[in-house]
């Protein structure tokens, strides 16, 4: 897995400065055009690793998220 950044042209995502092949799935956090998305090294490491640890099934649901969260008074 990776990290890639891109731009919506022609109402579809190309990718910037990485390599994607034909038939590879990507997820998208869109940011708006006056936004900016910038990872730091650091956090750049932080993603992959939760992103591997995801891919090796170490995660918990949503519904266990929500289930883990104080009830509202």
């Amino acid at each position: 897995m990776q990290v890639a950044v891109g731009k919506v042209i022609n109402g579809k995502v190309v990718s910037e400065g990485t390599f994607l092949r034909e038939g590879d799935t990507v997820a998208i956090l869109a940011c708006g055009a006056d936004e900016s998305f910038r990872l730091t090294k650091s956090q750049e490491e932080e993603l992959n690793a939760a992103v591997h640890d995801i891919g090796s099934g170490s995660f918990i649901t949503l519904q266990d998220l929500l289930d883990s969260l104080p009830a509202s008074a």
